[in-house]
């Protein structure tokens, strides 16, 4: 297969776990006689420094020509203490998300074994987890009517969902848990919220369509809780946009690194693949930081084309990684690799994974694993 392939570096540690991923990716190409071209473009604070705009309208015609985009992060900590600048570099992201209809946000969250230790929670309570988090991403409150009064005592956030919006993610959404354990859960608020009432109308409706799956209904709160609770009750979660940034924050806990976690932005026409851990600006040039999810990101961008075997084969080389301790300071406190030799280890392994033994001082002088 042939694809074209937007890199959109970004910022802090971005422009490092894509590297990675790009290695990673072309060992697949080599493995399975594939061809992917790249085209690099800026966004971010990158771009504001450069175009005072952080999705240039060059960045946006690269993406528009690609089979698919993969994204590293944006921000910089200059802009953590001005709220109120007019040019940010997370409008970028948000730009690029509405003018290529990225309506689906798609973040599966899984634990392994030999990390279970690494969570914040106990290990038997997310021993197995394993869910797929559904973020409906262009409607709602993030894109609705903003008021601030003249007197600046009072303001006003409008939340819009149209039946078109709420039926193309739950589509994705029952697709998705048709293949996998067979189960849905909306979360939503209505009790409350009419666009909600609206959600639980629709979904329940296009139930039908899916009688293999079984679909659960939880208000937002309630859902927040039996995420720390019980994650391993929960397959795939459907929602509306600002519950869903929530949640699947929320749920970043439970694999024991924020590093491991990959996301997807299904559109129409185009799909943007990123990591979720954001731009790490301390360890910026450091290599330190984790490339897992953004290898695991381009793993979700082969399943997208239905390169099946070629994501597993990404996949197991990573949980090769993760088993034999092969992995960044977040991690692996007391012996860790850097951000470039997980990836060597990682690519290495796609290529011959018969071969590709342990040698720590090998990886260290960036020499080849493979015997």
């Amino acid at each position: 297969m042939k694809l074209k392939i937007a890199l959109l570096p970004g910022d802090g540690i971005g422009p490092e776990v894509i590297q990675q991923a790009v290695k990673v990716l072309n060992a697949i190409a080599e493995k399975y006689t594939h061809t992917f071209e790249y085209s690099k473009g800026l966004v971010g604070d990158v771009a504001i420094k450069e175009f005072n705009n952080p999705l240039p309208e060059e960045t946006l015609k690269i993406c528009a020509d690609a089979d698919a985009i993969l994204f590293g992060a944006i921000g910089d900590p200059k802009y953590d203490n001005n709220p109120n600048a007019e040019v940010r570099p997370e409008q970028g992201l948000l730009q690029l998300r509405k003018k290529l209809g990225l309506f689906a946000n798609i973040r599966p969250v899984h634990t392994y074994t030999s990390l279970l230790h690494k969570s914040n929670l106990k290990e038997h309570v997310i021993d197995g987890a394993d869910l797929v988090i559904y973020r409906e991403l262009t409607g709602g409150i993030y894109f609705g009517e903003r008021k601030l009064s003249d007197d600046k005592l009072s303001a006003v956030d409008t939340c819009n969902y149209s039946v078109e919006e709420i039926d193309r993610i739950a589509i994705l959404a029952f697709e998705a848990a048709k293949l996998r354990r067979k189960k849905l859960t909306l979360v939503d608020k209505s009790n409350v919220l009419e666009t909600s009432k609206l959600w639980r109308t629709r979904v329940a409706e296009i139930s039908k369509q899916f009688p293999s799956v079984k679909l659960n209904f939880l208000y937002a709160d309630n859902a927040a809780m039996q995420l720390i609770l019980k994650p391993t009750q929960f397959d795939i979660i459907l929602t509306e946009n600002m519950i869903g940034d929530i949640l699947s924050d929320e749920a970043s806990v439970i694999s024991g690194s924020i590093g491991l976690l990959a996301s997807a932005s299904i559109g129409k026409h185009t799909a943007l693949f990123e990591p979720i851990h954001g731009s790490y600006p301390t360890a910026k040039g450091k290599n330190i930081a984790n490339p897992l999810a953004a290898i695991l990101s381009a793993a979700m961008l082969l399943d997208h084309f239905e390169l099946y075997d070629e994501a597993e084969n990404i996949r197991l080389a990573v949980e090769k990684s993760i088993d034999l301790n092969i992995t960044t300071p977040d991690l692996n406190t007391t012996n860790h690799f850097s951000t470039t030799n997980v990836g060597n280890f990682i690519s290495d392994f796609i290529l011959d994974d018969d071969n590709t033994f342990y040698n720590k001082s090998n990886i260290d002088l960036g020499q080849s694993t493979i015997i």
